[in-house]
């Protein structure tokens, strides 16, 4: 918070006017309409008494900004789970192209009906510039490696293996990302936030033609849920059938029933601190059932009440104890589409197969797999 925001607002407004919503306070939400098709709609007092609303952010993926901001960001569990469900996130056809995304056509809706006044909405884009000078040869192609990067690369990897994990993850959420402005909106959500996709759309897409029976997806060891921590299986889960499966516009790259191949080694490996019920979850519920509507019906109020979690989200690191719930939830179309999920690269058995996922020692080994599941649904 103080790297954010500077060392001199930090310094006077920390902690009675700069802080972080606590969603579990009771004195600290209002309840703002419960209009037609709207569940629930709660926002916090102090955004409730305020003479003015300013969100702002850096909108990294379309999902982000717009009415999610105040919708999501400002709310409670009750008002959370309303749109974070298993249908919610299946009836989307992809989450990162917000007009077919029920998920934000949801929080639009319920943005608008609840407002008590209009927010101020100034969103940002960056570029994808992740890596210093130093590391620059990262953030591109093999292809287009000199033969000093690729002298670099070697020393890397070749130090990276003499590592043990904890370091290895210490030096990279080290490493700040030296990212630069390419774009800035300013006024109602609606615009800033179409004008901000554009931009975003105008960086990332890349045109493919037509579906694959078979993609790979490298997934990398950090996601918006694990800064400073670990990248553990339940989010390595929604990395894979979350994010990267709904990385798309017009249609899927994979095709309904193909095989996903995943490289990761899947630890299995979680952050007490920071994920204290991803544990419980992974352990506890998922050998029972995988089925999102069974875990969000017998379980998920459960953890929601936990007095262990919510201590540990008031006072301490912790995501809120229904934290992986919906991240298993962000899984749901990703599930639905995918035939085959095949773990290359994953260092035990016990992950993939807890996932409901295949392993292989290898990518040679994960394609030949999946060229004999493709060919035996072909016969």
């Amino acid at each position: 918070m103080k790297r954010m925001a500077g060392k001199k607002i930090y310094d006077a407004f920390y902690p009675d006017r700069y802080y972080n919503l606590d969603a579990e306070d009771p004195d600290g939400f209002v309840l703002w309409a419960r209009p037609p098709r709207v569940s629930r709609s709660i926002s916090a007092v102090a955004a409730w008494r305020a003479i003015l609303v300013i969100y702002l952010n850096v909108t990294l993926v379309p999902m982000d900004g717009g009415h999610k901001s105040v919708a999501v960001g400002l709310c409670d569990y009750e008002s959370v789970r309303v749109h974070h469900e298993p249908d919610t996130i299946a009836a989307c056809d992809s989450l990162m192209d917000p007009p077919r995304s029920m998920l934000a056509t949801k929080l639009a809706r319920m943005a608008r009906s609840s407002s008590a006044h209009d927010v101020f909405h100034i969103e940002t884009a960056l570029n994808n510039r992740m890596f210093s000078s130093p590391l620059a040869f990262l953030g591109r192609n093999e292809d287009e490696f000199s033969e000093f990067d690729r002298l670099k690369a070697e020393t890397l990897r070749l130090a990276l293996s003499k590592m043990p994990e904890v370091a290895k993850r210490k030096m990279f959420n080290a490493i700040p990302a030296p990212y630069q402005l390419i774009a800035c909106f300013a006024g109602k959500a609606d615009p800033v936030h179409e004008r901000i996709v554009a931009k975003l759309n105008e960086q990332y897409l890349v045109k493919v033609k037509g579906q694959s029976d078979i993609v790979i997806f490298p997934i990398p060891f950090i996601s918006p849920y694990n800064v400073n921590s670990i990248l553990n299986p339940i989010l390595l889960q929604v990395m894979a059938l979350g994010y990267f499966h709904h990385f798309y516009r017009g249609q899927p790259v994979l095709r309904k029933g193909g095989a996903l191949i995943l490289c990761h080694p899947c630890y299995d490996d979680f952050d007490p601190e920071y994920h204290p019920s991803y544990i419980e979850f992974f352990n506890r519920l998922l050998p029972e059932t995988r089925d999102s509507h069974q875990l969000r019906a017998k379980y998920e109020e459960e953890f929601a009440r936990n007095p262990s979690y919510v201590e540990m989200y008031r006072r301490g690191y912790a995501y809120h104890g229904t934290h992986p719930f919906f991240m298993w939830y962000w899984g749901e179309a990703g599930r639905q589409h995918v035939g085959k999920v095949i773990a290359a690269g994953a260092k035990n058995a016990h992950v993939p197969a807890t996932l409901g996922w295949d392993r292989a020692e290898s990518l040679t080994e994960a394609i030949a797999m999946a060229r004999s599941f493709v060919g035996r649904q072909r016969q």
